[in-house]
């Protein structure tokens, strides 16, 4: 078999002195070798199974380290043909691609035929030139073709001034010759995990956009075309630009939470987190924890510091679900919390100051709660600088027909069942409904119909709707708001047999919050 070696010619090899420059190499004695053999002064190693190997103190160490699955590509930029020589032997067993350029003005050529993960760039290619100003040149060059483009500058007349400068007008990284070949190959796994990063990102926002795209068309699940849904889309339009603290009022069902959504998507926060809180589902004595975060040692499980959400939604909006249900004890902590706009973590005595937008939304009649000394008035008026009711389902029933359209495609699609329709029948009947639980219930009653139906045509027989009885609890104006409340979630108890998650989907609340009823009835 061949040696290695003996396949390279004289000129792939470049092995004259300047290759002991480059490597930092000073004498012959300074390579270690088997099988010796001499190219222009510098000494091979040359074997059957290894492969050419050039080094000192294991330096450079091609085969041994290579990846059998490589991935990435560089660009390497230079006009010293043995730099770029000891570059490509350096870099090819860790890439799929290693492509050299002596000349910087075939740059652009080769960008507009191939995007390289990583650009190594010399900074010096006039003859005597030390200043390093060619290197900025075509770093600024290479960044207007690609402003994602991964630079890495090389010089053997750096100094701090240089690298700092290089870092400020967009270079990923800075080496100085002769380089190290491990910080060299450090260099190159960050670039590469960087680009991989930067490609995930845009990927990422590329699938935002059009997401973004569909869900802004104009409020997305908002479908309503009456004329109490023209005024909610107008007061949205109004109030997200504005940071005024908003507070949504409306039954288990409105869409209390997309109108949030809707808000934030137009706001001025909308690049930023929407963190939604089930203020229902929080126990009185993890409400600091969850809400203001804690400390490490805080309490018994407190093993790290934790953020809570007032911290994690920072610059974006925080969204406060069910806060009529806030115990009365823990009002007066929010409320100091939003006037103060700081946060104090549990088991800390520093304040932390928060940016947020505020959104609260309830189903509970909050202004009779505080004549009722269920609410606090103050924390009332430092939530609802602006307040949207959102209208029952009984009271738009011209937006039921679009809302039954809209859904049976959604789960038609969902189902695998594109050519389904609702019979003029069906719709007659569920336009006649009262849908106490408005939007929800009728969503969930299209996607049992959808599923069950064995034809292209919903028919009314395959609309599970709740009795009449159920949809107007007796006299609803003889009871008060606590007896109808009891009243019902006794009924949907009874209907499924005592299935708590069941009951609590179909009456749109969390388990934990109907727990909480259950209690309070004493259920």
């Amino acid at each position: 078999m061949t040696p290695v070696a003996s396949r390279y010619t004289h000129a792939d090899l470049k092995c004259s002195l300047s290759i002991h420059r480059v490597c930092g190499y000073d004498t012959e004695s300074d390579l270690i070798c088997q099988e010796k053999r001499k190219c222009s002064g510098a000494t091979l190693l040359c074997h059957e199974t290894i492969g050419v190997r050039i080094i000192k103190k294991g330096l450079l160490d091609l085969s041994m380290t290579s990846n059998p699955e490589k991935h990435g590509s560089a660009l390497i930029v230079d006009d010293d043909a043995a730099i770029l020589t000891a570059f490509s032997l350096l870099l090819k067993p860790h890439l799929r691609l290693v492509e050299t350029e002596r000349d910087p003005h075939n740059i652009e050529k080769r960008l507009k035929t191939i995007s390289h993960d990583v650009i190594f760039l010399d900074m010096n290619f006039a003859k005597g030139s030390t200043t390093g100003e060619e290197g900025f040149l075509w770093l600024n060059r290479i960044l207007k073709i690609d402003p994602t483009a991964i630079v890495i500058l090389i010089t053997a007349y750096g100094d701090i001034e240089t690298a700092v400068r290089a870092i400020k007008e967009g270079a990923t990284d800075f080496v100085v010759k002769p380089w190290q070949n491990e910080k060299i190959l450090a260099t190159l796994s960050s670039a590469l995990k960087l680009r991989e990063s930067q490609v995930e990102l845009a990927a990422s926002r590329n699938r935002e956009k059009v997401l973004s795209a569909d869900l802004d068309q104009p409020f997305h699940e908002i479908i309503g075309k009456s004329t109490a849904m023209l005024q909610i889309f107008e007061t949205i339009r109004k109030v997200a630009g504005t940071e005024a603290n908003i507070l949504i009022l409306g039954e288990n069902g409105t869409g209390k939470e997309l109108v949030a959504r809707a808000i934030h998507r137009f706001s001025m926060r909308a690049e930023s987190s929407f963190i939604a809180v089930d203020m229902g589902a929080i126990s009185e004595t993890l409400f600091e924890s969850e809400l203001f975060g804690h400390e490490k040692g805080a309490f018994t499980g407190a093993s790290n510091d934790r953020m809570g959400r007032f911290e994690i939604a920072s610059r974006g909006t925080l969204f406060l679900d069910e806060i009529g249900n806030l115990p009365f004890s823990l009002q007066a902590k929010l409320l100091a919390v939003v006037e103060r706009r700081e946060i104090t973590r549990v088991g800390s005595d520093r304040p932390r100051p928060i940016d947020i937008r505020l959104i609260t939304a309830t189903n509970m009649p909050i202004h009779e709660m505080v004549a009722q000394k269920k609410f606090r008035e103050d924390l009332l008026y430092r939530i609802n600088t602006v307040e949207i009711n959102l209208p029952p389902l009984s009271h738009r029933v011209e937006d039921i027909p679009l809302l039954v359209e809209h859904f049976v495609q959604l789960y038609g699609r969902k189902y695998q069942k594109p050519g389904i329709r609702v019979s003029p029948e069906s719709m007659r009947v569920l336009s006649e409904y009262q849908w106490p639980g408005n939007v929800r219930e009728l969503q969930h009653v299209i996607e049992r119909a959808v599923i069950l139906s064995e034809s292209d045509s919903l028919h009314p027989e395959e609309m599970i709707l709740k009795p009449a009885a159920a949809a107007h609890p007796d006299n609803a104006a003889d009871h008060s708001l606590d007896e109808i409340e009891k009243k019902h979630v006794e009924m949907m108890i009874k209907k499924h047999d005592g299935n708590v998650t069941e009951a609590a989907k179909e009456l749109g609340l969390t388990r934990t919050a109907l727990y909480r009823r259950i209690k309070k009835y004493g259920i």
